[in-house]
């Protein structure tokens, strides 16, 4: 019944509806309106800038595999249509790429059959965009519009001048001049964010981020946050198949249902978000203090028990053989929601990508693609289960099991400093962190007390009491030791330097501000910006293994680079804001920004390699 209301709760939360977004204004017509069967027309779609600081780029190289294009949706017999032709660009840079400011206007050419039959027909359409920012570079994710217009054909032997009107060339571009591109011919106008994005597979786009989804949900196991507890969960299969090995199957559907669960309710949380005006980044949990010690606290518990300390069911694993059946599933869904819980502020390198465009979804395709992610997440164990035999050739259950189950409990005490360490990079303060430590401590003791006492053999009184002072040792630690409200850290306030910029904590950084920013691109200097957070394990390996190294510092002086930093480990809506302007939902978030060039993003993970490449795009000082 418990599990009953939170599913109709969460069918509550899917049920809200996205805000709608600021919208482009398109226009599609057909001129002329009228043509015999053999005439020419063309389709166009006019795409009216109504921001004075975006633009819209095109690169010839890529004709209409790119992400501006038109074309006509639907099968029309009677009409044969040409290639798409582009309108000359206001401006062409340095790299051949095309860019058009205020509107630009798309022609796609057809001939009607010669065995055309007279009467209307409706031509439906669709027009593909993304629009960037002239200055930054900064770019929305790509938007498609659709719409409608009439086209009426005359018989053949009708003495018309219509077609003679509307013959054109095939592959002429128009003027850049739009104002009268539209005057003759009928037209629909759509607002072109008529939802957050429309779900068409436009080039296979949405399908091809859906399967990268489930791919997603697949790496994600392996990431150091999920890779750790995945010896549990697979101890936990052995222990069903040696016990009932037609249940294994049954227990990981289970836990797939639990794993489902919570990657839906937290697509709901960015749906609701989203419907409220709050735009929300994938590493929102890893920002909340209360967050990393609920689960700091969680995983010292479990590896206590996993040593022994004290006796329960870890989550997946059911190794009481007394255990019920109804406790056997519901620790089998409790492994997915705690196995989610784990992998969520730890985002493999595959789903970077597609989450930024998912976020900005429709919202039910926004559900569907976390529910895809979800089901990746715990495909392996599907796949595992559908060959329970397989599990037979494990060793059967002895000393051995023991002994594996004790070093897990040191992989999650390890797991437990993580969080820890999070707590420490939130805060930022001795006393507290000593507090902290101190909270460990009782904790730890409330534990040995429940181990120790409730037990079988006592009493019950005694079980019942000694439980309940277990109980409120970790309820007073709590309210003594951990603070209610989180107490998030000041602002570094390192001495600014004689130009007003802001050390960083590495040498070399400087603390990023947008008005820095923006007095660094006036003075035509190239800028790397690095935004990152405590939490963030890829950012710590990019750290590590590239920018902080000795030949890439080199490098970035020998090409004058400007090296920002930006803390994002507590929420800054300053980040949040410039981040998502540059395409992407959270960190690690790393741009090289270069005068007269758009801007290059990094991935999630990159190279030496791959900066080096990168920076050879500026050229080196002459000074």
């Amino acid at each position: 019944m418990r599990l009953s209301a939170k599913t109709l709760f969460l069918v509550a939360l899917l049920a809200v509806s996205a805000l709608l977004l600021s919208a482009q204004s398109v226009k599609f017509s057909v001129s002329p309106a009228q043509l015999k069967p053999g005439d020419k027309g063309v389709l166009r779609a006019t795409l009216t800038i109504t921001d004075p600081e975006k633009k819209q780029s095109y690169t010839p190289a890529e004709g209409e595999e790119g992400y501006l294009y038109l074309v006509e949706t639907g099968e029309y017999p009677q009409l044969k249509f040409g290639k798409t032709s582009y309108p000359a660009p206001n401006h062409k840079n340095s790299d051949g790429i095309w860019e058009y400011y205020k509107s630009l206007t798309l022609s796609r050419p057809f001939t009607v059959s010669k065995t055309a039959k007279p009467g209307p027909i409706t031509i439906n359409a669709s027009m593909s965009f993304n629009l960037c920012n002239k200055t930054s570079g900064f770019c929305d994710p790509p938007r498609e519009t659709e719409g409608s217009v009439k086209l009426e054909i005359l018989p053949a032997t009708a003495e018309d001048q219509a077609g003679q009107e509307g013959e054109v060339a095939e592959e002429q571009p128009l003027e850049v001049d739009f104002a009268t591109a539209d005057s003759a011919g009928q037209s629909t106008e759509t607002p072109a964010d008529a939802a957050p994005a429309q779900e068409k597979a436009g080039g296979g786009k949405i399908w091809y981020y859906m399967l990268l989804a489930i791919l997603g949900g697949i790496v994600l196991n392996f990431t150091p946050c999920v890779l750790p507890i995945l010896p549990i969960r697979a101890m936990s299969m052995v222990n069903q198949a040696q016990k009932d090995i037609s249940k294994v199957i049954i227990h990981t559907l289970v836990y797939t249902l639990g794993v489902l669960i919570s990657f839906g309710a937290i697509a709901a949380v960015f749906v609701i978000a989203r419907a409220s005006g709050v735009n929300l980044t994938y590493g929102f949990l890893s920002q909340s203090l209360l967050y990393n010690l609920i689960m700091m606290s969680i995983l010292f518990l479990f590896g206590l028990s996993l040593m022994g300390v004290w006796e329960m069911t870890v989550p997946g694993m059911n190794a009481a053989a007394k255990t019920t059946s109804k406790k056997g599933y519901g620790g089998s869904f409790f492994a997915g929601v705690f196995a989610f819980l784990m992998g969520f502020s730890c985002m493999g390198p595959f789903m970077g990508p597609a989450l930024e465009v998912a976020v900005r979804l429709s919202s039910p395709m926004l559900v569907l693609f976390f529910l895809l992610i979800g089901l990746g997440f715990a495909l392996p164990f599907i796949i595992i289960s559908l060959f329970p035999k397989a599990l037979k050739l494990v060793p059967k259950p002895g000393e051995w099991m023991n002994i594996f189950k004790e070093l897990m409990g040191f992989v999650l005490m390890y797991l437990t400093w993580k969080y820890f360490s999070n707590v420490w990079g939130l805060t930022k303060s001795g006393p507290y962190l000593m507090k902290t430590g101190l909270y460990l401590v009782y904790l730890g003791f409330a534990a040995w007390l429940y181990g120790r006492f409730v037990r079988p053999e006592n009493k019950k009184a005694v079980q019942i009491i000694l439980g309940l002072a277990a109980v409120a040792v970790i309820a007073a630690s709590a309210a003594t030791l951990l603070p209610w409200k989180e107490e998030y850290r000041p602002q570094d306030t390192a001495a600014a330097s004689a130009d007003g910029m802001v050390p960083a904590d590495h040498p070399g950084w400087y603390v990023f501000s947008p008005e820095l920013f923006a007095r660094l691109q006036s003075e035509g200097k190239p800028v790397f910006l690095d935004i990152g957070a405590d939490w963030c394990t890829n950012c710590k390996s990019n750290e590590k293994k590239v920018l902080l190294q000795p030949d890439i510092q080199a490098e970035f002086t020998k090409r004058g680079v400007v090296l920002l930093k930006g803390d994002f480990t507590r929420e800054d809506p300053v980040l949040k804001d410039w981040m998502q302007k540059g395409g992407s939902i959270g960190v690690p978030f790393n741009v090289l920004y270069i005068p007269g060039r758009e801007p290059v993003k990094m991935a999630e993970l990159f190279s030496k390699a791959d900066l080096l490449k990168a920076l050879e795009l500026i050229p080196e000082k002459t000074e």
